[in-house]
């Protein structure tokens, strides 16, 4: 592809990862007590006393106008403190329902989500190690995935900000067919069905089975592939969230980039007004369900009015928009790595599939678990295979079967070791998430609190200052940067920021 102009691309995008909890004792405490006692032993924790300021949090808001019946989070201080744990690289290590989970800090670009993401495995990581240390032995086992097997799924989310200039309604309808057919390149694999949907050996989507509608606002039951929830974490005037929870957690740092990287640049068109394809889908919920059982990447998916069409159609015209796109506009490098990505990939699948298993999730853990069937002379329903399938996303180091691939050097990667050492304590320069990390470690004694839109400092006589950050654009090392390097106290902070 030609090289242009550079554009301008600043979209603030982030992931949420629930990871799976399984106790190696039966005996053990429950889910959520596990999952509370797992995120207390992460030994980095600049302000270990901090709480997660919730007031400016509503997931109960529909883009679609309306306010959903329920309750709020608030949790008293004390257990609040239990549940979250602001992180020195501006994100969040909490615990949700009855899962650890961990929020990157808010990134700019899909190189940045890779290296934060990876970073967040290793906290975890760390986190069991620690329990293992002081409690004298492993209780518990961290998945990245998304299915344990018995019919339970958890999530794996990404955000993404958007100009609130565009219509839900045009994202919901240009976005379906796209998300339903991107894990060709960014599902994590799966062993099985459930959900009570048709049966298979081996699908491409973890998540694919739990979805149950189009549009809604629920993330845990009746799961939609467009999620309505209008929480933006900023200013509302400006912004819309983009909560996508459609996605697999991947392990591999290839389907990551491609599934983050390619929906930015589909939005990018989308704010830009440009062409977009014109597709609508007959059920997309079906389709989705259908796309992950077609490991051949050969199934004829049905449009609405009867005319077939192919996932992987579906893609290149989405490509294909973007490459158009760019050549009029110009394009960085970092768009350009990502188009350059996609087209391989997709032609790629087109020829054979099995020749991305150094890329792609669900080739690489396919191909894997079919060596070890010819070896062992097992098929599908063999209890080994099911074991192996989680194994693949076990967050050890030592005992997950992805870190074996990786140390073989038989899965490609994006982002140096570095980039994955400095993000766990280090907070991206170009958000606010600069600024909350900075706080978090420079002045970790009288950080009372943070969110995703203020810092809250404690400075005495029973006062809270909150320091506001509703723009996520804003509080980035250029803004900020010097700021932080020259004050030594919370006092001077508020004073230089007041001037």
């Amino acid at each position: 592809m030609p090289e242009h102009t550079p554009t301008n691309r600043s979209r603030v995008l982030g992931t949420e990862t629930e990871f799976g909890i399984a106790a190696k004792d039966n005996s053990s405490a429950d889910p959520v007590t596990g999952s509370i006692a797992v995120i207390g032993h992460y030994t980095g924790l600049p302000a270990p006393g901090a709480i997660w300021d919730y007031e400016h949090e509503n997931p109960l808001l529909d883009a679609r106008g309306f306010v959903v019946d329920g309750e709020r989070d608030c949790p008293n201080p004390d257990y609040n403190r239990q549940l979250n744990k602001v992180l020195a690289n501006g994100g969040r290590l909490y615990v949700d329902g009855a899962h650890p989970e961990y929020s990157t800090p808010e990134c700019s670009t899909a190189r940045e989500v890779v290296a934060f993401e990876r970073a967040g495995e290793r906290i975890l990581a760390q986190s069991l190690r620690e329990m293992a240390r002081v409690r004298g032995g492993e209780q518990y086992v961290l998945y990245k995935n998304n299915s344990d097997g018995k019919g339970n799924s958890y999530g794996y989310h990404e955000n993404y900000l958007v100009s609130r200039a565009v219509p839900f309604g045009t994202i919901a309808r240009v976005l379906t067919p796209f998300l339903v057919t991107r894990p060709i390149f960014a599902g994590a694999g799966k062993v099985g069905a459930e959900n009570q949907t048709t049966p298979a050996e081996y699908q491409i989507s973890q998540r694919a089975d739990f979805f149950e509608c189009l549009l809604d606002l629920n993330t845990m039951v009746k799961r939609p592939i467009i999620n309505t929830r209008d929480e933006p974490h900023a200013e509302h005037a400006k912004f819309r969230r983009l909560h996508v929870i459609v996605g697999d957690a991947n392990m591999a740092e290839v389907s990551t980039y491609l599934k983050v990287g390619t929906l930015d640049i589909v939005l990018e068109l989308l704010e830009a007004g440009a062409e977009l394809p014109s597709v609508e889908l007959d059920e997309p919920v079906r389709v989705f369900k259908q796309v992950s059982r077609d490991l051949d990447m050969k199934e004829t998916l049905k449009l609405a009015g009867g005319r077939p069409t192919t996932a992987l159609a579906i893609q290149r015209a989405y490509l294909n928009a973007a490459v158009s796109f760019y050549a009029a506009n110009g394009l960085d490098p970092s768009t350009q790595d990502i188009l350059r990505r996609w087209e391989t990939v997709l032609d790629t699948l087109d020829r054979d599939p099995r020749l991305l298993v150094q890329q792609l999730d669900w080739v690489a853990k396919r191909h894997m678990i079919e060596s070890y069937m010819d070896r062992k002379g097992c098929g599908w329903d063999d209890p080994r295979i099911k074991l192996m399938d989680l194994q693949y996303h076990d967050v050890r180091p030592d005992r997950g079967l992805f870190y074996t691939l990786e140390r073989g050097e038989h899965i490609e990667r994006i982002v140096e070791e570095a980039e994955i050492q400095r993000a766990e304590l280090t907070p991206p320069p170009g958000t606010r998430a600069y600024f909350r990390g900075r706080c978090a470690s420079k002045f970790a004694k009288a950080l009372y609190g943070a969110s995703w839109t203020s810092v809250l400092f404690d400075v005495g006589n029973a006062t809270i200052k909150k320091v506001p950050l509703m723009d996520p654009h804003r509080g980035t090392q250029a803004l900020t940067g010097g700021l932080l390097d020259t004050v030594d106290s919370v006092d001077a902070l508020i004073e230089k920021l007041k001037a």
